[in-house]
């Protein structure tokens, strides 16, 4: 076990961890260097991991948010006790996987900086490689007397479970006999039955008080292509009866799973129990622990209302930098070592709670001021005119690449007669305090010279169009002269002759109140609200903005601190060489304070 675990990441989870490996619970396990039954695993060497975790996402869709906490917990721990973490597709439903959401988790797990591939082992597999192990294992359930075949429909099914106050009853097929399910289930593999004639169930007890123990179903008729498989099955297994099973032949020792697996717990101990006493698993049998899934504020993490919001165009793609996603995430700019630290500051629990997205933001506040050097963009241009300054003349001045990382360096920005500078930074009558430009006013613009305002032109409709300067030339940043001048406005700008046009886009927060969809005070009672009516209508604003010189060939997905605006990243997608296109990742400081914008 590693003895570097931070203090500050000890949890429950890691507490039973400790546990079992102080009693030595896994020691004697053995691992055949692949996925089998017990048999197979037994005769294989002692397992080198002493601790086996999985992330085992079902292909359906891209990875958000809460799955980054997920993987950040798994393998995690799996690095920190010397083990091994999984990655393992649960693609038991053909229904609603595709290859595509196979490829983008891979590479979202990889961007988050985690590996499957380590210690010798290619730990990266597929539920559905285990389809005829799960039949099989079916089958000895039958022989055992603990499944049969149901030729209810599913509604009669529905009927008979009961409730929490009352008994489930008894299926009229529940006591066929073991020759008799065996030989419809057969029956059923080969693909003459059609979906929904029969369902295969554990059998377990009617009357039990945990729901998910009278008689859950556990094989399904589906005549659905599969990605992997294709054609081969018409049965699938039930992902209650396949996820226990895959952890069992893949070594797992603790199964990590959001609360809502809770209530399912009884029956993965009772279906692994019912096939070690049949010697198919190796014991000790995977343990699995529950904790409380991500939720976030001004985000949907609903896989549905994700799909919803791209195939109605709300959005661009599952890669839009606005969408909770890991693709998203990284289109936009967050680096992954933020969601390390998101994971490490919000912890694990047992309890539900309501996170918000402020802390997330923070951390990736946190991270890429640590990581990005910082240049200088002008967002809402304005031109500036310094007329005491030779026409055609250039200068270079020097700016550092990172405040806190002088071993950076410094980079060369030039200076002309005609720069960019934010429109806020000039008013003709301003108010009081107002410490930027105005007529008479003096000002320094960073890195190069303190300027005077003598005045401004303006359009025929009165707009001004440029502001007019002298310069002080003896007040340049870095000279002796520089002390001579205490003025309180500092201005960033770039030279215009020498700026790089440039698309920006603002991202803000896609959903404009902390619970989208959700019933607020004052709606009538029992109406719904519609998550797309709080869509905020400000997520996505485009500029041209100026930028000097050097960012006109930022490589794909670099991120910069653009001064006094916040992280922006170049854009992955739409960035071409001496054409950059660059998104915000999140501003300076939180905008939208605690009680929304």
């Amino acid at each position: 076990m590693s003895s570097e675990k931070n203090v500050s990441s000890v949890n429950f989870i890691r507490n039973i961890i400790d546990a079992d490996l102080g009693a030595g619970k896994y020691a004697a396990r053995h691992w055949s260097g692949q996925p089998g039954p017990g048999p197979q695993q037994c005769a294989g060497r002692v397992d080198p991991a002493p601790v086996r975790t999985r992330f085992p996402p079902e292909p359906n869709g891209y990875l958000h948010f809460g799955h980054a906490k997920s993987i950040c917990l798994n393998f995690g721990l799996a690095r920190d006790y010397g083990g091994r973490c999984h990655l393992r597709f649960d693609d038991t439903n053909p229904e609603k996987e595709e290859d595509e959401y196979v490829r983008s988790i891979i590479a979202a797990v990889r961007w988050l900086g985690f590996s499957w591939d380590e210690g010798g082992e290619d730990n990266l597999y597929y539920a559905s490689d285990y389809f005829d192990w799960m039949i099989e294992f079916a089958e000895t359930l039958i022989r055992t007397g603990h499944a049969y075949v149901d030729s209810q429909s599913a509604e009669e099914m529905r009927r008979s479970r009961g409730t929490l106050t009352e008994p489930g009853l008894a299926s009229p097929f529940r006591e066929r006999s073991a020759e008799e399910n065996l030989a419809l289930f057969r029956a059923m593999q080969a693909g003459e039955y059609p979906d929904g004639a029969h369902v295969l169930r554990a059998k377990i007890d009617m009357a039990a008080p945990n729901l998910n123990l009278r008689d859950p179903a556990i094989f399904r008729i589906r005549h659905a292509h599969h990605h992997r498989t294709g054609d081969r099955f018409c049965v699938y297994p039930m992902y209650t009866f396949a996820h226990p099973i895959e952890d069992a032949l893949e070594n797992i020792t603790h199964s990590i799973c959001t609360l809502e697996f809770e209530d399912q717990r009884p029956f993965y101990d009772w279906l692994l129990e019912r096939l070690a006493e049949s010697g198919l698993l190796q014991r000790p049998l995977p343990q699995q622990i529950e904790f409380s899934r991500l939720n976030l504020t001004y985000v949907v993490l609903s896989k549905r209302k994700l799909i919803q919001l791209i195939e109605e165009r709300r959005v661009a793609g599952w890669d839009d930098p606005r969408l909770p996603t890991l693709a998203g995430a990284r289109r936009r700019g967050y680096p992954p070592e933020g969601f390390h630290l998101f994971a490490e500051r919000i912890g694990v629990s047992k309890s539900d709670s309501l996170i918000d997205i402020s802390i997330l933001e923070e951390c990736m506040r946190e991270t890429l001021n640590e990581r990005a050097e910082r240049r200088i963009a002008v967002l809402d241009p304005l031109r500036l005119i310094i007329s005491n300054y030779p026409e055609g003349q250039t200068e270079l001045c020097q700016a550092p690449n990172h405040p806190l990382k002088p071993e950076l360096g410094k980079r060369d920005i030039p200076f002309s007669r005609e720069l960019w500078i934010e429109r806020e930074d000039f008013m003709e009558t301003p108010p009081k305090g107002y410490h930027r430009l105005y007529p008479g006013n003096r000002a320094r613009l960073r890195y190069g010279y303190v300027v005077e305002c003598t005045g401004c032109v303006k359009d025929e409709n009165g707009n001004v169009t440029a502001v007019l300067c002298e310069y002080l030339p003896d007040s340049r940043s870095g000279t002796p002269g520089a002390d001579n001048y205490k003025v309180k406005g500092n201005l960033h700008w770039v030279s215009a002759a020498h700026a790089c046009a440039a698309e920006v886009r603002l991202y803000d927060r896609l959903f404009a109140v902390p619970a989208p969809g959700a019933r607020r005070e004052g709606d009538p009672e029992g109406i719904e609200r519609d998550f797309l009516d709080d869509i905020n209508p400000d997520s996505l604003s485009l500029i041209t903005a100026q930028l000097e010189p050097s960012l006109s060939e930022a490589a794909h997905g670099a991120s910069f601190q653009f001064e006094r605006h916040g992280y922006f990243a170049a854009d992955a997608v739409d960035s071409r060489p001496g054409a950059p296109v660059f998104n915000r990742t999140v501003t300076l400081k939180d905008s939208w304070g605690k009680g929304g914008k």
